[in-house]
């Protein structure tokens, strides 16, 4: 494909299907209507309240009590799950975590969240933006150390989704640390049940909540339409479990660049038979569209 004219948007021109409703997209549509692009919407998941929500509950009682050294907040939506909970509770977020606990995440974009949100962030990694980068970083911690009063091996909490994979609970495990994962919300496809929909706003957008996006909201047999006509030129998944619903929903896919928000989410575009065109550099808005480009002209 051929470069803009010189001087012209780096995506002047350029059509990008978001696999996002509009309230999460924001950011996202905004740094690629920036780089020129149109950015289009369809929703292909969605999140709903823990089916089971005593097991969390009963976790936040602990975390409260300070019964874990370490609070692991694996990706933004967790952050809006355990903000809920918090409002459920008549307080926030910032007051249900005690000061002694430490917060980890996953990159620069939750830990803006979190911190928004007033919570101390203690450990996020830069370069490798993921479970597997947590894990990574987390390896010049003590293994196994020993909680605040000295005696047995320090707890971790991980509030996540119900489709998370085990590698933050393993990964930890593997080096020592006592971890308990609870399920803090559900991933289910678009739209969740208006009753269980998780709606807290959040303090700092970053692509999550905040300002709808700009763009049109398209369903899937416009989508399909417009991918069949050859007027859409990338497809961003900003998750695996987003790239299944791809996988499902959207056709043809041939001719189009499928842009992966991180590793993880390549992985499962692989795995599902579909070629990545780019993975961003770093998942962000500003990634995503450098991605975008750079699947497009390279």
């Amino acid at each position: 494909m051929a470069p803009p004219d010189a001087g012209a948007p780096a995506l002047a021109g350029r059509r990008v299907l978001l696999t996002r409703s509009p309230d999460r997209a924001g950011a996202m549509a905004r740094a690629l209507a920036q780089a020129g692009a149109e950015p289009l919407l369809l929703p292909v998941i969605d999140f709903e309240r823990a089916e089971e929500p005593a097991a969390l509950s009963a976790a936040l009682d602990r975390l409260a009590a300070g019964e874990y050294a370490w609070l692991v907040v694996s990706s933004i939506t967790t952050v809006r799950a355990l903000k809920e909970a918090a409002a459920g509770r008549g307080t926030t977020l910032a007051e249900l975590v005690p000061e002694a606990v430490h917060v980890a995440t996953i990159g620069p974009s939750s830990r803006r969240v979190l911190e928004a949100e007033g919570l101390r962030v203690d450990l996020a990694p830069g370069d490798r933006q993921s479970a597997e980068g947590l894990v990574e970083l987390w390896s010049w911690l003590d293994d196994g150390a020993a909680g605040a009063d000295g005696a047995g091996v320090a707890r971790v909490l991980i509030p996540q989704s119900n489709l998370a994979a085990p590698t933050l609970a393993d990964g930890l495990t593997a080096k020592g640390w006592a971890v308990e994962a609870v399920t803090a919300y559900r991933t289910v496809d678009y739209p969740a049940d208006p009753a269980r929909r998780l709606t807290a706003v959040l303090a700092v957008a970053a692509g999550e909540g905040g300002e709808e996006a700009p763009g049109v909201v398209l369903t899937p047999d416009e989508a399909n339409g417009e991918l069949a006509a050859g007027r859409i030129d990338a497809v961003v998944a900003a998750s695996p479990s987003a790239a299944r619903r791809i996988h499902e929903t959207l056709r043809p896919l041939e001719a189009v660049q499928l842009i992966a928000i991180g590793e993880p989410t390549a992985a499962e575009l692989r795995a599902l038979g579909l070629a990545v065109g780019a993975t961003a550099a770093t998942p962000t808005p500003e990634g995503i569209a450098e991605a975008v480009a750079r699947s497009l002209y390279r």
